[in-house]
C-alpha cells in the first residue's frame, strides 16, 4: 500500500514539474519574440542615423532631407453637419372604429388590400333599426295623412287651431325621428376616410363591435413625415425650409435632399429637445411607418475658410501646431507652425489663426519631422 502512495505521488510530481516547464517555455518564446521585434526596430534606427551622418560629412549638397508631401492651403467653403435620428410616420392614417355598438356581420376587406375613401370597411347588424325605420315610416305616413287632412280643414276655418298645431308636430316630430334613425343606420356601416392600405383587422365577424375600441387601421403610404428630436442648443441655427439631406439605415444607398417642413416651437422638458420635420412624397412606397431614418442638417457655413486635415495637427506645451515646408536659403525646411483650430467635421479641421493662404502645410512625414530639418518635398 505504501509503495502504491509512493508511485502516485511521484507521478505528480513528475506532471507538476512538466506543467511548469511548459509555462516557463511558452514565456521565454513571447520574451524572444519580443527581443527580436526590438532589434529589428533599432537596426532601422541605426541605418537611418548612419545615412543622415553620411550625408552632413560629404558635404552640404548630400545632406540628408526628409522626405515629405505638402499641400497649399487654398481658401475653400467650410460647412459643419451634424445628424439627428428620426422616425416615419404616415400622414394619412386612421385607427378605423364604429360610431354605434353592434355585432360585426360583415367585413368585406382583407389585410393588405388597397381601399380607396369612402369605400365600406365593415357592416354592423342593423336589424333593430332597419325595423324602427319601417315603423316610424308607417306611422308618419299615417301623421302626413292626419295633418293633410287638419290643414284643409284650418284652411277652411273647420276645426280648432291645438287640433291643426298637434298634428304639424306630429308629423314634424315623426321626420325628425326618421332621419335620426337613417343616421343610425349609415353609423353601422364603416367606410374608409382615407386612400390607403390595410394593415391590421383586430376584430372579426361576429364579434362585437364598440365605439372607442380599434376595428382596423388604414394607413397611407404616398406621402409621409419623418420627425425628429434635436438639441435645443440648435435651436439658433436650423430653422424651416433650410437644406438637409434624409438618410435610411435600412437602404444603404438612399440619400435624399429635401428641405425642413416644420420646426417646433416648445421645448421638450425631459430631453431638452425640439422637433423637426420633413414631408416628403414617397410614390414608389419605400419609407414605412416608424422605420428608422437620420437627418443630416447644416448647422456652420463659413467662406474662404483655411482647412487642414486634422490628422497633421499635434500638440505639445504650448500649444497646437502644424509643420510648414518653408523656403530657407535654398533649402526647404519644416518649419512648426501654432495654431488656433476651429470646429471639424469629416476629419478636416478649420483653422482660425495662425495660418495663411498658399502657405504649403507638410500632410505627410508630419511625424518624422522637427522644428528647422531639412526635408525633400516629393511629388
Amino acid at each position: 500500500m505504501k509503495k502504491i502512495q509512493t508511485l502516485l505521488l511521484v507521478a505528480a510530481a513528475a506532471s507538476m514539474f512538466s506543467c511548469s516547464q511548459s509555462d516557463d517555455s511558452q514565456k521565454l518564446i513571447k520574451d524572444l519574440e519580443k527581443f527580436q521585434k526590438e532589434i529589428k526596430e533599432l537596426e532601422g534606427k541605426v541605418e537611418e542615423t548612419r545615412k543622415k551622418i553620411n550625408g552632413i560629412e560629404n558635404g552640404s549638397d548630400t545632406r540628408y532631407r526628409e522626405p515629405v508631401l505638402v499641400e497649399t492651403l487654398n481658401p475653400v467653403t467650410f460647412r459643419h453637419y451634424f445628424e439627428a435620428n428620426g422616425t416615419v410616420v404616415p400622414v394619412d392614417e386612421a385607427f378605423i372604429s364604429p360610431e354605434i355598438g353592434g355585432q360585426i356581420i360583415e367585413i368585406p376587406v382583407k389585410e393588405g388590400q388597397r381601399v380607396s375613401k369612402g369605400q365600406l370597411l365593415a357592416k354592423l347588424n342593423t336589424e333593430v333599426t332597419e325595423k324602427s325605420i319601417a315603423e316610424i315610416k308607417t306611422s308618419l305616413e299615417l301623421a302626413t295623412d292626419v295633418y293633410q287632412r287638419q290643414q284643409r280643414l284650418w284652411e277652411q276655418k273647420i276645426g280648432s287651431e291645438m287640433q291643426y298645431l298637434e298634428a304639424k308636430n306630429r308629423k314634424t316630430s315623426l321626420e325628425n325621428s326618421l332621419e335620426t334613425m337613417k343616421a343610425q343606420l349609415r353609423m353601422a356601416m364603416v367606410f374608409s376616410p382615407v386612400n390607403g392600405i390595410v394593415e391590421k383587422i383586430n376584430q372579426k365577424k361576429g364579434e362585437q363591435a364598440m365605439p372607442g375600441m380599434q376595428l382596423m387601421r388604414v394607413v397611407s403610404l404616398d406621402e409621409v413625415i419623418v420627425r425628429a428630436d434635436v438639441s435645443e442648443r440648435f435651436l439658433p441655427f436650423i430653422k424651416k425650409g433650410d437644406d438637409v439631406e434624409l438618410l435610411v439605415p435600412s437602404y444603404p444607398d438612399f440619400r435624399m435632399s429635401t428641405k425642413i417642413h416644420r420646426t417646433g416651437n416648445v421645448v421638450n422638458m425631459n430631453n431638452r429637445t425640439f422637433e423637426v420635420e420633413l414631408k416628403l412624397k414617397n410614390p414608389d412606397e419605400m419609407l414605412k411607418p416608424n422605420m428608422i431614418s437620420i437627418i443630416v442638417m447644416n448647422d456652420f457655413s463659413a467662406d474662404s475658410a483655411i482647412v487642414v486635415p486634422t490628422r497633421i495637427i499635434k500638440e505639445d506645451l504650448k500649444g497646437k501646431y502644424v509643420y510648414v515646408a518653408l523656403n530657407q536659403q535654398d533649402n526647404m525646411v519644416a518649419k512648426k507652425k501654432y495654431i488656433t483650430p476651429g470646429i471639424s467635421y469629416q476629419n478636416k479641421t478649420m483653422i482660425t489663426e495662425g495660418l495663411l493662404a498658399k502657405e504649403k502645410i507638410i500632410t505627410d512625414g508630419y511625424n518624422r519631422v522637427n522644428d528647422g530639418m531639412l526635408i525633400n518635398v516629393r511629388n
